[in-house]
């Protein structure tokens, strides 16, 4: 993970895990309907910010994706917000295609338990 130019008033209000990361979810803006989780540390979420395209953080390949980048389905950010512990973000978006790796629309398609 690098070095960031993040805010350092939003920086500051941020509570990491223990790599430096903080899960966020990912909402569709209009509709509400809740479309992924992902990982970002200060740098993702500074380019989210900077760029409105949601960046990430993948823990499973070690370094950052821009969601869509390779698939063409992108997110579009329409708001970022922080939730009051400070310990999760809240990204609403304009998803375009599927939002889930298995090209579901979102990743809570499968496995219901209730």
């Amino acid at each position: 993970m690098s070095v960031t130019s993040l805010d350092p008033a939003i920086a500051a209000r941020l509570k990491r895990t223990e790599d430096g990361l903080v899960p966020a979810v990912v909402q569709q803006h209009d509709t509400g309907e809740v479309l992924m989780l992902a990982w970002m540390d200060d740098e993702a979420l500074h380019r989210t910010l900077t760029t409105g395209a949601a960046t990430y953080w993948s823990r499973s390949r070690g370094e950052y994706w821009v969601k869509g980048a390779t698939s063409g389905h992108t997110q579009r950010v329409v708001s970022v917000a922080l939730d009051c512990d400070g310990d999760t973000l809240l990204l609403r978006v304009d998803q375009t295609g599927a939002a889930c790796h298995t090209g579901d629309r979102t990743c809570f398609d499968a496995d219901r338990l209730l």
